[in-house]
């Protein structure tokens, strides 16, 4: 079963999770994790794959997991690492560095965790803002990473559990539009992948 559910050292990745996350942000990684490997058995298809859906599966499940692997850095451990990674660091994630944690945690992914995979990178690299016409594995991450278990029970969430467990790019416009609200009501500006991933989802409403 642990080689269906990841086709990486699960152990290890575990282990070096737990090292840079405190215990609220890894018990909300595997819980992203096997939310994703949910919505894959929902939505994924995997009876009419060739392998049953164990690649699809291990990338949900590794994606889910690592997703939020530079969630815990310090401001002057992030930003040396995105120096060191030669990271294009946009100004408005400069203004907004809570965003940096994906694109430098797809980095890490790769270079810190062995991963391998580009689509489970891209699918971390999006976890946050989303992007016009996700693939099926950046649509659920981005998902799972809302309506895990262990999330604030926003008076949203159980409309945005159904939503996406009925039809999956419907909740993730539930997603987005409650996104644009929360930032609207802070005052905000919307970072241009989710405005983009907002316009394009509108056609699921």
């Amino acid at each position: 079963m642990m080689e269906v559910l990841c086709s990486y050292d699960e152990e290890e990745l575990k282990k070096k999770l737990k090292r840079k996350l405190d215990d609220k942000r890894y018990a909300h990684s595997i819980g992203v994790a096997y939310t994703a490997v949910s919505l894959v058995m929902r939505h994924g298809n995997i009876d009419k794959l060739e392998d049953g859906g164990a690649k699809l599966i291990s990338q949900a499940y590794t994606a889910g997991l690592l997703h939020d692997c530079a969630k815990c850095l310090e401001d002057g451990e992030r930003d040396k690492l995105c120096k060191n990674y030669k990271l294009d660091i946009s100004d408005f994630e400069r203004e907004y560095p809570y965003l940096i944690h994906a694109k430098l945690g797809a980095a890490l992914s790769q270079k810190k965790y062995g991963v391998d995979d580009d689509e489970i990178l891209s699918a971390i690299r999006y976890h946050t803002t989303g992007h016009s016409d996700m693939t099926l594995l950046e649509g659920i991450i981005f998902s799972a990473d809302f309506i895990e278990p262990t999330r604030k029970p926003l008076m949203i969430m159980p409309i945005a559990r159904q939503a996406l467990f009925e039809d999956l790019n419907h909740g993730i416009y539930v997603i987005l539009e409650q996104t644009l609200k929360h930032l609207k009501n802070k005052e905000q500006p919307v970072e241009e992948h989710t405005l983009e991933a907002y316009e394009w989802y509108k056609r699921y409403k």
